[in-house]
C-alpha cells in the first residue's frame, strides 16, 4: 500500500571542515598513559622569545579563520595547565598563548558521519511570506572515536513543497558551560536508582529546598556531621551526588552566533562518549506558550540513558537527567503536549518494542503501556519510533522504524488514539521508506532512520539519515497517509 513518499533533491553530507577546538594533553590521548604536559611546557620555555612570537603568529594565521577567537581559546587552555609552572615565573603574553596552542587540537565533529535528524518549526518566523515556514533541523555528527554531538541546520519550507537548507557558517561554536538550578526530586530519584538511601541522602532531603544551586549543595555537604563523613558509604554517596550535579547543567551560546553555527558537545560525565539521536519537539505548555524539548541518548562508554534538553531560543539549553523505571535505553520521544493532564512519551525501554509512558514533571517516568511489538517480516528484530508523535484530527501520527534481515532499517507509520495513545488505531503493514540503492553504503550500511518529522500544511517533511553517510529529506501528503491509515483502521474494525 503506497503512501506516496517522494525523496527531494536536498542532501546533507558530513563536512570535515566543521571543527571545534578541544583541550589536548599530550600522553593522555591514549588510555593508561601518563601526561607529558611538564615536558612540553619545559620545551616551550626553552625557546627564545623571537621564536615564540614567530611560531605564535604562524599558528594564529593558520587557525584564525576556523575558530571564533583563537587567542581566547589559547589563553583558556594555558590556564588549564598553568599549574605546571611556578607562580613566580614571569611569562610574556605570547609565550602564554603559545603554550596554550600546544595544548589545543581540532576535532572534526562530522568527520565520520552525519545522521539521525529531527525537524521543528524555528522559534523566529519573521520575514516569512504566506505559505513559508522556517525550520530548525537537528543533526547527529560523529567524529573520531565515535563521539557524537548535536548540531543544527536551518532552512525554509514552502510555498508548496519547496525546500531549501541554509548554508551553515564555516566557524562552529560550542556552548559555554553554566551551572544549573537543580531539582531535589531528580536527585532523590537518581539516588534511589543507585540504591543510595543512607544518612547522607536523608540530610539532603531534610535541608535542601525543592530547587537549589550548586553553592547551596556545597554548603549542605560541607556541613555533614564528621561521624557521617568518616563512613565509607558516605563517601560513595557524596561522589554520586557530585556526579548527578555534573550531569545536569546549562549550555549557553554567544548572542552573535547563529543556530547552524552552534554544536552541543558532550559535557556531563553521563554523556562523555556522546550525545546521540536527539528528538526535538515543539511542546505547547499549559499556558499555550511553546517550549522546545529534546530527548537524547547519553552514552558514557558503558551505559546509555535518556536525557532531556530544554530551550526557548536554541541559544540557551538546559540539560537534565531523567529517572524512574521507564527512563531506560534509547529512543524516548515526547508528545507535543500533555495527554490527560500528564507529560507523555514513547519509549523502547526493553530494547525491542514501543510503549507509552507518562510523567507529572517530565523528568520522572514510571510504568509502561505496550504499543507495538516486533511482528512483521521487516521489523522482527525490533521496532521503535522515529520521533515525536504528530497530532492530527484522526489521531497521533507516529513514524516508526523496524529492523529486519541483515539489520536493514526501514521506516513505517502508525496511528494512535488521541486520548488513549496506548491504543493503536492502524499500522502500515509495509515500510513507508526503505533504503534506496544509492543509500545503502555508509558508516552504518542499509539504514534509513529519522528522529522527527515536521508537518507544514498538508506536507509531511521527513528528514532521514541514510546509512549515516548523508541526510535526505522526503515528503508525503498528510491527507494521503491518513487516508491509507483510515482505510486500514476501518478494515480492522469491521
Amino acid at each position: 500500500m503506497n503512501a506516496g513518499v517522494t525523496r527531494t533533491s536536498v542532501r546533507l553530507r558530513p563536512n570535515p571542515r566543521r571543527v571545534i577546538s578541544k583541550l589536548f594533553v599530550p600522553g593522555e590521548e591514549r588510555p593508561e598513559h601518563e601526561s607529558r604536559s611538564a615536558a612540553v611546557i619545559r620545551r616551550v620555555m626553552a625557546l627564545d622569545e623571537a621564536t615564540v612570537c614567530t611560531m605564535l603568529d604562524r599558528t594564529i594565521r593558520l587557525f584564525a579563520g576556523r575558530h571564533r577567537d583563537v587567542q581566547v581559546m589559547f589563553a583558556d587552555h594555558f590556564a588549564s595547565v598553568s599549574h605546571r609552572l611556578s607562580p613566580d615565573v614571569e611569562l610574556s603574553d605570547s609565550r602564554r598563548l603559545l603554550i596554550g596552542a600546544y595544548f589545543t587540537h581540532e576535532y572534526a565533529i562530522e568527520g565520520a558521519a552525519l545522521c539521525n535528524p529531527s525537524m521543528v518549526a524555528h522559534p523566529d518566523q519573521s520575514g516569512m511570506t504566506p505559505g513559508q515556514l522556517r525550520f530548525v533541523l537537528s543533526v547527529r555528527g560523529i567524529g573520531e572515536g565515535h563521539l557524537s554531538s548535536i548540531g543544527f541546520r536551518t532552512g525554509v519550507i514552502g510555498p508548496g513543497g519547496a525546500l531549501t537548507v541554509d548554508t551553515p557558517p564555516n566557524v562552529v561554536t560550542t556552548g559555554l558551560h553554566r551551572e544549573a538550578v537543580y531539582e531535589k526530586s531528580l536527585f532523590q530519584g537518581k539516588l534511589a536508582e543507585f540504591g543510595q538511601d543512607d544518612e547522607v541522602s536523608a540530610v539532603l532531603n531534610r535541608w535542601l529546598p525543592a530547587r537549589f544551586t550548586g553553592a547551596e549543595l556545597d554548603l549542605v555537604l560541607a556541613d555533614l556531621h564528621p561521624s557521617l563523613v568518616a563512613r565509607q558509604e558516605a563517601h560513595r554517596t557524596v561522589e554520586l551526588i557530585r556526579w548527578i550535579a555534573a550531569c545536569n547543567y546549562t549550555s549557553e551560546f554567544p548572542d552573535d552566533t547563529v543556530i547552524s553555527g552552534r554544536v552541543l558537545w558532550p559535557t556531563g560525565p553521563s554523556e562523555r562518549q556522546g550525545m546521540e539521536d536527539a528528538r526535538f519537539v515543539r511542546f505547547t505548555d499549559d499556558d499555550g506558550e511553546p517550549t522546545y524539548y529534546a530527548t537524547y541518548t547519553a552514552f558514557d562508554g558503558v551505559d546509555v540513558a535518556p536525557q532531556l534538553l530544554q530551550t526557548k531560543d536554541f541559544r540557551t539549553f538546559h540539560v537534565t537527567q531523567t529517572t524512574g523505571s521507564a527512563a531506560r535505553n534509547k529512543g524516548m520521544a515526547l508528545f507535543p503536549r500533555k495527554v490527560g493532564g500528564r507529560f507523555a512519551a514513547l519509549t523502547r525501554g526493553d530494547g525491542e518494542s514501543s510503549a507509552v509512558v507518562t510523567s507529572d514533571d517530565i523528568r520522572t517516568w514510571n510504568g509502561t503501556q505496550p504499543v507495538e511489538v516486533p511482528g512483521r517480516d521487516w521489523n522482527l528484530v525490533q521496532v521503535g519510533n522515529c520521533g515525536s508523535p504528530i497530532e492530527t484530527p484522526e489521531g497521533w501520527l507516529v513514524l516508526t522504524h523496524g529492523v529486519g534481515p541483515m539489520r536493514v532499517y526501514s521506516m513505517g507509520a502508525m496511528l494512535l488514539d488521541l486520548d488513549h495513545p496506548e491504543r493503536v488505531l492502524a499500522t502500515l503493514p509495509e515500510p513507508l521508506l526503505l533504503p534506496a540503492a544509492t543509500e545503502r553504503d555508509g558508516y552504518v550500511p542499509n539504514v534509513v532512520y529519522s528522529c522527527g518529522a515536521l508537518l507544514h500544511d498538508d506536507t509531511l517533511v521527513i528528514p532521514y539519515g541514510a546509512s549515516d553517510a548523508s541526510i535526505g529529506l522526503a515528503t508525503t501528503s498528510l491527507r494521503g497517509l491518513l487516508a491509507t491509515l483510515r482505510t486500514l483502521h476501518k478494515r480492522t474494525s469491521e
